[in-house]
């Protein structure tokens, strides 16, 4: 049968203007910097070659997601250095500088928002300037990720890691673990002992929480000798706030951060404690998830989590479950009325497994979460690296396979359905919309709400915020905050696409 008109366009290459506004604003950089000295060159140099870079190779040879990761970050650099740049292009220059470059974030963003896919139960993301730029911002933060990654075990130490994957689902098919995944997860201990140190950031009083964890990977299991060798994620933390009119017969929020987050004040910078600890009225504790801030394993919080050796991966999860299990005993004994939890990111998959393990929660609210790292890896990685991986034999259904064991899209939730909560982004770069509808479809399409922008900027966007005042009101957690819009796409819906 011969093509129709829509595949033949679909065939044709694809000459896009976006990539050639890259183009020009990078060259704008190496224009402008080339006349003032070497150091102002080479800091010219670092935005314009990223532009310039990204959009050749967007215009020439589409495909690859890098080119636009780096273009978002150039983008970026160029509006940042664009600020500073008075001192040697005048005020004049500078603006030029700084709008161009904040043209070429909108450049990006549109490519961006050209080729995404349009998913089923998703509403598509709006074509606007806003939402470009918040894709823009999106790519830029992709693009520090892939620079900041450690070199993956699959590249250093392959025969060992493919060993260890091989034997790892070749135990847990005989243990049963893929058709019944939640036989991997032992009951931990109440928590009972703890330390409490009291501290404070930028104002915020809190106390740092501090416990032996006392995970152990399962007996036989590889690579449960290298994780046990682990020195800082044997003690978890967590950062708690108490209410100041006192913290006795209060509802408590476990709130977890997400991916490179576990520092107090990125933390409460993600979860505002003015918002949902004074207003609200909530005690608040935010454990620290491991390998991230005081449990990071290398330089930079959140290392090895996810971009180390897969079952190392295995382990941080199941030590998650672990560890917030044991969290939520802890404030059991706090007196608390009701416990509901609340994660982002990373910390939205972590809401989403600990609902598989705990009946009793209020509420759990799954923002932005990501629910399927072997995918996600699929989409992100770089296209050489999952090839060699395929080659090695160690593909998307090997690793989805052995990540079985401690996926939310494979444990059944225990909480009811309607205590479910989930909001996500329609132009979410990040953890892509797909994530976040596969995990509304396991969960029996509970409440749902999409708004119209990126991962990182969720917090600018007011519906957000109130979807989540109303998810803990609908719970009985709160009395307070601000009633919910009346205006279209802001209430609660069980359709399944709220547009904010």
């Amino acid at each position: 049968m011969p093509p129709t008109p829509n595949q033949q366009k679909e065939q044709r290459p694809i000459w896009r203007r976006e990539p050639l506004w890259l183009i020009a604003v990078g060259l704008l950089w190496l224009h402008y910097g080339r006349g003032d000295g070497w150091l102002t060159g080479l800091a010219a140099a670092v935005p314009g070659l990223l532009l310039l870079g990204s959009g050749v190779s967007s215009w020439l040879w589409p495909g690859d997601p890098r080119e636009r990761h780096f273009g978002g970050a150039g983008a970026l650099l160029g509006v940042l250095l664009g600020l500073v740049s008075w001192t040697w292009l005048g005020i004049g220059g500078a603006l030029l500088m700084s709008g161009a470059s904040l043209f070429a974030a909108g450049a990006v963003g549109f490519l961006t928002l050209r080729i995404q896919a349009v998913e089923d139960h998703v509403p598509p993301p709006a074509r606007t300037v806003r939402t470009a730029l918040e894709v823009s911002l999106d790519e830029a933060i992709l693009a520090q990720m892939t620079l900041s990654a450690p070199p993956r075990a699959l590249q250093s130490d392959g025969e060992r890691v493919v060993g260890e994957v091989q034997e790892a689902l070749a135990l847990f098919r005989d243990r049963g673990l893929l058709e019944k995944p939640i036989g991997y997860h032992a009951t931990p201990p109440p928590l009972d002992q703890v330390d409490l140190t009291p501290r404070s950031v930028r104002g915020i009083r809190f106390e740092h929480l501090r416990f032996e964890s006392g995970y152990e990977p399962p007996e036989g299991d590889p690579g449960r000798e290298r994780y046990l060798s682990y020195a800082p994620p044997r003690t978890a933390h967590a950062w708690v706030l108490r209410h100041r009119e006192g913290c006795e017969r209060r509802p408590w929020l476990v709130c977890i951060h997400g991916y490179q987050m576990g520092t107090p004040l990125v933390d409460f910078g993600a979860f505002r404690p003015e918002w949902l600890q004074e207003r609200l009225g909530f005690n608040l504790i935010l454990p620290v998830l491991p390998m991230h801030g005081p449990r990071r394993i290398r330089r930079m919080s959140g290392d090895g989590m996810l971009s180390g050796d897969l079952l190392d991966t295995v382990h941080a999860f199941a030590q998650t479950a672990w560890d917030l299990r044991r969290i939520v005993s802890w404030v059991r004994a706090q007196c608390a009325t009701q416990i509901g939890v609340f994660g982002l990111s990373l910390g939205g998959y972590s809401t989403a497994l600990l609902s598989c393990f705990e009946s009793d929660l209020a509420c759990a609210i799954a923002g932005i979460p990501a629910t399927d790292f072997a995918r996600l890896s699929w989409r992100h990685g770089p296209p050489d690296s999952l090839r060699a991986a395929e080659e090695m034999g160690v593909g998307l259904n090997e690793i989805t396979n052995l990540k079985k064991v401690v996926s939310p899209l494979a444990l059944e939730p225990k909480i009811a359905r309607e205590r479910r909560y989930i909001f996500g982004g329609s132009a979410d770069q990040l953890v892509p919309p797909d994530q976040v509808r596969d995990l509304w479809l396991h969960w029996g399409r509970p409440k749902v709400h999409w708004y119209p922008g990126a991962h990182v900027t969720f917090g600018v966007h007011p519906p957000v915020r109130r979807f989540i005042e109303d998810a803990l009101r609908e719970s009985g957690l709160t009395t307070g905050g601000t009633r919910p819009s009346e205006e279209p796409g802001t209430q609660l819906r069980d359709a399944g696409v709220a547009v904010g």
